[in-house]
């Protein structure tokens, strides 16, 4: 079907993007799922927090995803990066790295984000296992254990607190990072120790599992689990190429959209955690899920223009 033109082609394949394919295939539209393969979570082996999928594996999620797709005859999946897109009259088109070309009406993006990892030796091997970001993802499972915030922001304070929910041994390492006395007060307030020490390296024992920290003075501090603060970079140069507008949340910029998804660009919309990066797994298919029907919504209005100027 290469150069047909699609009703929406989604460029990513994760929770979002399948989500919205399915509202859009469930309208009978015509619909391309672009997918490169590399979703944030794929790191990690469970996810949670995932209402009927708690503690299973989220590339179970997105397979299975595929697979009820499966049932819409007008939605198609492929496995494919995009190198290019252009706005042209009536819509987009699209290239592959393959160099195949496809067009359509509308542009859906939810290519996602990457963390940016702190810059601590072995960390980014330990990341989705002994390092990892989110109290209600993977919290749960370390309850009662020893767990370390690496500061990364204002955010880590509150990261530090929500643990201190789930165990009573919680350490707090500014790592260089501002710390006010107000939210040192509070870390305090709860039994949650402060250390300023340098942070020098992630320790491990000989199976790769997380043992704790050592600090520039070679002492090392015993953990079970860290908590950090990566900066999130959305995925969203396409988006921005397009000059759809931006707005600044918590240090990071991200495409401005609406309740549906919509950017400022006519025709272009975006949705999952390219617009947030707080977002979860249920966010995201909720957002998927309501782009998909802005979606459609915005080309029945489109055929009903169309069919007017015709009659």
């Amino acid at each position: 079907m290469d150069n047909d033109t699609w009703d929406v082609i989604i460029i990513g394949g994760g929770s979002a993007g399948l989500s919205a394919a399915l509202m859009l295939g469930r309208s009978r539209r015509r619909v391309l799922v672009l997918d490169d393969g590399k979703p944030r979570n794929r790191f990690v082996a469970h996810m949670h927090g995932v209402l009927g999928r708690d503690h299973t594996s989220p590339l179970a999620l997105l397979a299975d995803g595929r697979a009820e797709l499966a049932r819409y005859d007008s939605v198609e999946v492929r496995d494919a990066s995009v190198s290019t897109a252009r706005a042209h009259a009536g819509g987009f088109s699209v290239e592959l790295d393959s160099g195949a070309t496809h067009r359509s009406r509308r542009l859906l993006v939810a290519s996602g984000l990457r963390d940016q990892l702190p810059d601590i030796p072995g960390l980014a091997d330990q990341w989705g296992r002994g390092v990892v970001i989110c109290p209600y993802c993977d919290g749960w499972e370390v309850r009662d254990r020893r767990i370390v915030i690496i500061a990364g922001g204002p955010a880590s304070t509150h990261q530090a607190q929500l643990m201190r929910q789930l165990s009573n041994s919680v350490s707090y390492l500014v790592n260089g990072s501002e710390l006010p006395d107000e939210a040192a007060a509070g870390l305090r307030a709860r039994g949650i120790t402060i250390d300023d020490r340098p942070i020098a390296a992630i320790v491990t024992d000989a199976g790769d599992v997380l043992t704790g920290i050592r600090f520039a003075d070679r002492s090392v501090l015993d953990a079970d689990a860290v908590f950090a603060g990566p900066l999130p970079m959305p995925n969203d140069a396409l988006l921005r190429a397009f000059g759809a507008n931006v707005v600044e949340r918590q240090g990071t910029e991200w495409v401005e959209v609406d309740g549906f998804g919509r950017t400022s660009v006519p025709g272009l919309w975006a949705a999952g955690n390219i617009t947030d990066g707080r977002s979860s797994v249920p966010y995201a298919m909720s957002a998927g899920n309501m782009a998909g029907a802005g979606l459609n919504a915005d080309l029945v209005d489109e055929d009903v223009r169309i069919s007017l100027d015709a009659a």
